[in-house]
């Protein structure tokens, strides 16, 4: 696995977001069943998911987080030197988001910003790539935007999906510090399991055509289209016992500390039954795990920092915290990170207003054939 330290850059603040309509058990029961629905319930732990019903975008929720934290912190637009945006659900399949936000947020145009196209592994990555950019030097501030609108790929009969993925955004502050503690890295991937979750149609190598939006009965039992994501949950589970364990162990490796020197550790958030299947398998103390998806659901790349929101808030405003975050699925791709946070702002969760995502420039052009 990949292995890197980078010194001098401190988390200034963290802000997370989420649409205002929800899905829940009764809803759940509704679809499924109440048997299939309960022993879903069971294994996932998800009691309720922020899920857009209007169609906003990973970037509507992107910006009300970001705008709260430029507040919070009292950060000047002209100072941010680099924005990164990690999701898999872009705005359009060109521009990158990443520069849509820019343009939205009133930033510089001295801003560097683009966009890493990551899923479960994609926070502990993104801290890797912005940190990495202020280490570098010239550089002073930087915000790492995060976030899927994952139920917009999930079909609402298929239940290895539909019942688990929430939606949600979060963004992180990042800067220069020559004070700051290290942050240590791994990283690995291992791409023969991308099969196992993957989005079929959409992009160059299957494109969209008639039919392929049609949902149909699977081999599985489950009904989707193959423009709607696919989880082997059998494989995912076996990818994520096989490979965390030792990502764990490395990163202590790393870091040189011990599981007594972690406050706190913060890991993807699939589901309740894959987080105490890990804490058991790598000897975490559940007192020290951090278990914040309850009222979420698995929000991709943004379940860290929105479980660190809706679960840290309060002790990492006033404290330092040592941390361990680790990300791992889609791909397959994980990472995790050693890192010292705090003190540091941390807002509340924001529930944004489930609205239709209006175009940032205004009506979009469109081509007519003679």
């Amino acid at each position: 696995m990949a292995t890197t330290r980078i010194q001098g850059v401190r988390i200034a603040g963290i802000a997370s977001a989420v649409p205002s309509s929800v899905m829940t058990l009764d809803d759940d029961i509704r679809a499924f069943g109440e048997d299939d629905s309960r022993r879903i319930f069971k294994n996932t732990g998800v009691r309720v998911r922020h899920v857009t019903k209007a169609g906003m975008c990973t970037s509507d929720l992107c910006v009300p987080a970001a705008e709260r934290l430029l507040r919070d912190l009292a950060w000047p637009r002209n100072s941010i030197d680099l924005l990164v945006l990690v999701t898999q659900g872009s705005d359009y399949p060109l521009p990158a988001t990443a520069c849509i936000l820019q343009h939205r947020l009133g930033l510089s145009s001295g801003c560097a910003a683009f966009d890493v196209n990551l899923g479960c592994s994609g926070y502990v990555y993104g801290l890797s790539v912005a940190a990495s950019f202020l280490m570098g030097g010239g550089l002073r501030r930087a915000l790492l935007m995060v976030g899927d609108m994952s139920s917009c790929s999930a079909a609402p009969q298929d239940r290895s999906v539909s019942p688990l993925f929430g939606d949600g955004a979060a963004v992180t502050a990042l800067e220069a510090d020559a004070s700051a503690p290290p942050m240590v890295f791994v990283l690995g991937t291992d791409g023969s399991g991308a099969p196992h979750l993957i989005l079929p149609v959409g992009g160059s190598r299957r494109r969209r055509s008639p039919g392929s939006n049609e949902r149909t009965l699977r081999s599985d039992g489950n009904i989707r289209s193959d423009e709607d994501v696919y989880m082997n949950g059998l494989e995912v589970l076996t990818f994520t016992l096989n490979n965390v364990p030792p990502l764990i162990k490395a990163i202590h490796e790393a870091s040189g500390w011990s599981n007594d020197d972690v406050d706190h550790f913060v890991f993807h958030q699939a589901s309740v039954f894959m987080l105490k299947t890990l804490a058991r398998s790598v000897g975490l103390p559940m007192s020290k795990f951090v278990v914040g998806m309850e009222d979420y659901g698995n929000t991709s790349s943004a379940s860290i920092p929105l479980a660190i929101c809706a679960k840290l808030r309060e002790g990492l405003e006033g404290h330092s915290k040592k941390l361990i975050l680790a990300g791992y699925g889609v791909g397959w791709s994980w990472g995790a990170v050693a890192l010292t946070a705090g003190p540091m702002h941390v807002s509340e969760v924001l529930v944004v207003p489930d609205e239709a995502p209006a175009e940032p420039f205004g009506p979009p052009a469109i081509s007519r054939p003679e």
